[in-house]
């Protein structure tokens, strides 16, 4: 890294203050420590980017600025390379620089500094200190500022960029220089002004001011020859070198000088008379909850006093209530500002977002300032009304910023002034500020405000519609306050009546609409700045059902790389109309998605729509099938999917396609509840069956069960064979988890039937083997060992090995059942010789569960433990959580066959409480008659009972052996 001399004392020297040196040699430092920002080109990118701070800077603007008029052949690709190595180079920082737009943006956080801002932010306090008449404070303040300077600005950096703003940045140095010496000057501090100057005009001879300030200087201090000889120097040397004479301020210099009276009198300032202004709006009288808010705001503004200047910046969707927190938070420590309470609505959400110099024409004005004496220029303004309120006690509310910019020169800038800033954009680049998330309300605090406007006498015959009301609103403050503003004026519709039109999203937004509030025209503000990238993106993820979505999957419905996707979400987070829940996952609120919904219909045709959740369906079919093949390395559904335009994720490993594929579950589901029907309707069914191990796991059987069925009156109305079969296999594997045999038979009948038909061999494989399954559940061992079978020649005409190994394994489970124990072992450790030589775990542990119920037949119970125990250790690994439970309950069969009675007791329990909420009623049952018989043996027959009636009830619906055996238990105990 090039060198330099570290972060100035007190800007760098800890914590994880980032800090950046342009004002030399260009570094970096994270709290004190130099990081490596590599070699010149790539520290002229940052440079660039840096100097630029906040405003997008084109690939070819990067380019220019390294090559100029001749550019390498892959110039852009080598910047794409050097902003990567800079990202990388900054670690958790790398966010401060993003792609937009064809080019970067680097935003400066909270944490980030540099030493051309800190001086920027040093003149800009000296020039409020000189207008306020503090020279001293002025002069300290550029000495601050001319001291970040390390030599040469940007040195060592090649190309034309950097040339002309090492030359800019020379020449600002040189006019602080000259504005520090003439404060001297005023000052009386000549001796050092004239050792100064005598340098400075040997090394700068053509500039003119740093002649006048030293004849200034020599002449005040009684040295009038010096000074004059000073003029002559001048003259001959600007005649020699550019043929002028001196300029008129050199020349009436030297004619004061001659007449003995060269310090002319400074006109004095006229002082306004200083008004305290009150400007705050009302606060709403119904203000509700967000205590924590405004505890959190009214502490930090409080901080305001003595060496702080306080700066809180609230941010969150349209509607959220970011003007009604701020305006609260702003009474409550209006006392703490005496000297006043300023307010502005900036207008930041329209197409004209109020001018900087316009509003602080009026804060001037509201602070005494006469018309005739405010500047017309920003800058002035905004340092006269720093010097204004200098000492001042003061707060400003800034309300409905557009963006930092914006804001910056509206900011007090004094120590014992605060100001709020509310905005739909998180102002990550509004440096000190402490930032505030708003989010919508909490329920109760949702039905609390719902009440107070329309009154607690309509809404407690009917809470429970109102709180289908509140959250029909997304519990956003904005929809709440309407909904209850059009009940409040229809004293003949009931609570229920208005729950009603809200339920129905396609017109929901309509309805929330009154007087001149609507939460569709609010939205519709934030939409209306977005650039066109932005806001296809914005419509188009819209039109996605699902809790959240991936980067990747955004990707994919964008038809774009993953680093412009996450550039352009992550803009949409900034603005407020996307939420990110986590790092590379995004949500719309509720109200938002079906604005974004809205606008999609309104402005894509058809087709583009049906390509968008066509790209999604691909996407998630397509990865799925990777997933699975790794999980699932034997079985040949992959083989037998429908064809997609789209070629997945990559996965090192199965935990990682395991980890996708649970991360994905509700989004995949929910994908194929809205895409099952027309031409999307083949590859949903397959979505569903290549992830089927998601229903296997016992916790989203019923969502199965949901989409399966919708998918399957779909299919029948299409008349489409193929779809009819998978659908209808897909319901049998969710009922068997679920411990419904009967439904699992008639769907896997169905399978088969429609499978043979379109000759569909996987399906009619995996069909015969649950009815195999079902049958040795109901004790009908000919069937079972026929129907597993034919699921056998299925699977070995199909090449299916790991489908041939559950049969096996389920053969197992038939012959040990029918007291065949020996074939039963033999069985089941062929089925593991085969997940062996595939080199899988996660159908291993299935056959190990059967081998371990075949060695407890056989008596070999420790065996059967260990068998289990490692069959759990997979289990869990895989999250598989019914399995989870059922194999604690198998290890409790053994235990109890071993006549472990405690140990079998804590097993039971413990299958128990893994099967809560999951597997249905069937296997919960099946554990509480073994824990009954276990109870039993302990002597604790109260408890067996109660164990046996549970079970009972239970079971009574499922056509099993278990359901007739706890019957006959429940007949053998009296109830004593």
């Amino acid at each position: 890294m090039a060198g330099g001399p570290g972060p100035p004392p007190g800007g760098g020297g800890g914590g994880g203050l980032l800090y950046f040196g342009l004002l030399g040699p260009v570094a970096a430092w994270r709290g004190g420590t130099p990081v490596n920002v590599g070699p010149p080109q790539q520290r002229t990118v940052l440079a660039a980017l840096l100097i630029g701070s906040g405003h997008h800077a084109s690939s070819h603007e990067l380019v220019d600025a390294l090559w100029g008029e001749d550019p390498p052949r892959d110039a852009v690709g080598t910047v794409r390379t050097y902003v990567s190595r800079l990202r990388k180079a900054l670690g958790p920082d790398a966010d401060l620089i993003t792609g937009h737009a064809g080019g970067y943006v680097l935003r400066p956080a909270g944490n980030t500094v540099s030493d051309v801002a800190i001086a920027e932010q040093a003149v800009a306090l000296a020039d409020a200190a000189a207008h306020g008449g503090d020279s001293g404070r002025a002069r300290g303040l550029l000495r601050q500022a001319l001291g970040l300077w390390d030599g040469e600005p940007l040195a060592g950096l090649p190309g034309a960029f950097a040339e002309a703003e090492r030359a800019r940045l020379t020449e600002w140095r040189l006019s602080l220089l000259e504005r520090r010496l003439a404060l001297d000057v005023e000052a009386h501090d000549y001796a050092e002004a004239v050792s100064e100057l005598t340098a400075l005009t040997a090394a700068y001879p053509l500039r003119e001011r740093l002649r006048e300030l030293l004849m200034l200087s020599l002449s005040r201090s009684g040295r009038q020859a010096e000074a004059l000889a000073v003029y002559t120097d001048s003259r001959r040397l600007l005649i020699d070198e550019l043929g002028v004479e001196p300029g008129p301020k050199l020349a009436e210099l030297q004619q004061r000088i001659l007449r003995g009276g060269e310090q002319p009198v400074a006109p004095v300032a006229t002082v306004p008379t200083l008004l305290s202004p009150a400007q705050l709006p009302a606060r709403l009288a119904d203000f509700t909850g967000r205590d924590a808010f405004v505890d959190e705001l009214g502490k930090q503004l409080e901080q305001a006093s003595g060496m702080v200047m306080a700066v809180s910046s609230v941010s969150g969707i349209g509607g959220v209530g970011k003007t009604a927190l701020a305006v609260h938070v702003a009474h409550g420590v209006r006392e703490s500002f005496p000297d006043g309470q300023l307010y502005a609505d900036l207008q930041g959400a329209g197409a004209s977002p109020a001018e900087p110099a316009a509003v602080l024409g009026s804060f001037l004005r509201s602070l005494g300032t006469p018309d005739a004496e405010i500047p017309e220029p920003l800058e002035e303004r905004a340092a006269l009304y720093r010097s204004l309120i200098a000492g001042r006690r003061v707060l400003a509310l800034l309300d409905n910023a557009r963006d930092a910019a914006q804001v910056r020169p509206l900011l007090p800038g004094t120590e014992g002034c605060a100001a709020v800033v509310t905005s739909r954009a998180r102002m990550a680049d509004l440096a000190g500020a402490h930032h505030v998330d708003l989010d919508v309300m909490a329920p109760d605090e949702a039905l609390l405000l719902f009440t107070r406007i329309i009154g607690d006498h309509r809404v407690t015959p009917e809470r429970g519609a109102a709180m289908d009301v509140v959250a029909a609103c997304g519990f956003l403050p904005l929809a709440i306050r309407i909904a209850a503003s059009r009940l409040a004026a229809r004293r003949t519709w009931t609570v229920s009546v208005l729950a009603r039109k809200l339920s129905d999203e396609h017109r929901r937004l309509d309805e929330l609409q009154v007087g001149d509030l609507a939460v569709k025209a609010t939205f519709e503000l934030g939409y209306g700045q977005l650039e066109p990238e932005q806001a296809r993106a914005f419509r188009l993820l819209g039109l996605i059902d699902g809790p959240d979505i991936s980067l990747h999957a955004a990707a994919a419905i964008l038809d774009r790389t993953e680093d412009d996707t996450e550039d352009l979400l992550e803009t949409l987070v900034d603005t407020s109309l996307l939420e990110s829940t986590a790092p590379g996952r995004y949500r719309y609120h509720d109200l938002v998605r079906l604005f974004a919904r809205t606008c999609a219909h309104r402005e894509e045709d058809e087709a583009e729509r049906y390509a968008t959740l066509s790209r999604l369906l691909d996407f998630y079919l397509a990865t799925t099938a990777k997933a699975s093949a790794l999980i699932r390395p034997g079985d040949t559904l992959v083989t037998h999917l429908s064809p997609v335009d789209h070629d997945g994720l990559h996965f090192e490993d199965r935990k990682a396609a395991h980890d996708w594929l649970s991360a994905e579950a509700d989004c995949l589901l929910a994908a194929a509840v809205q895409f099952g029907s027309g031409d999307t309707l083949a590859r949903t069914v397959d979505l569903l069956l290549v992830a089927k191990d998601l229903a296997e796991s016992g916790a989203y059987s019923p969502q199965f069960v949901r989409s399966a069925t919708i998918v399957l009156e779909a299919a029948r109305a299409a008349d489409h064979t193929r779809s009819q079969g998978r659908a209808h296999l897909i319901l049998a594997a969710s009922h068997i988890f679920a411990g419904r045999f009967e439904q699992t038979d008639v769907h896997a009948t169905q399978a088969v039937l429609l499978s043979e038909a379109g000759e569909d061999v996987w399906v009619c494989g995996e069909a015969a083997n649950l009815r195999g399954i079902v049958a040795d559940l109901q004790g009908h061992s000919a069937q079972a060992q026929a129907h597993l079978e034919s699921a056998l020649a299925y699977y070995r005409a199909d090449g299916n090995v790991e489908g041939e190994s559950s049969s096996l394994s389920n053969l197992s489970r038939m012959h040990c059942a029918a007291g065949r124990v020996s074939i039963a072992v033999d069985l089941a450790e062929q089925a593991i010789a085969v997940h062996r030589q595939l080199g899988t775990d996660f159908r291993m542990a299935n056959c190990m569960y059967a081998l371990g119920i075949a060695l407890t037949a056989a008596g070999r119970y420790d065996d059967a433990l260990l068998q289990h125990t490692q069959a759990l250790s997979i289990f869990r690994e895989n999250r598989m959580h019914l399995w989870d439970g059922m194999t604690h309950f198998r290890m409790a069969e053994a235990a109890l066959a071993a006549e472990r009675h405690s140990q079998a007791a804590v097993l039971a329990e413990q299958a128990l409480a893994r099967l809560q909420g999951i597997g249905g009623d069937w296997h919960r049952g099946r554990v509480l008659t073994l824990l009954g018989r276990t109870l039993l043996a302990m002597g604790q027959r109260g408890r067996a009972r109660a164990c046996w009636t549970e079970a009972h009830r239970l079971l009574q619906k499922s056509d099993s052996a278990e359901a007739a055996e706890v019957s006959t238990l429940l007949a053998s105990i009296s109830p004593s």
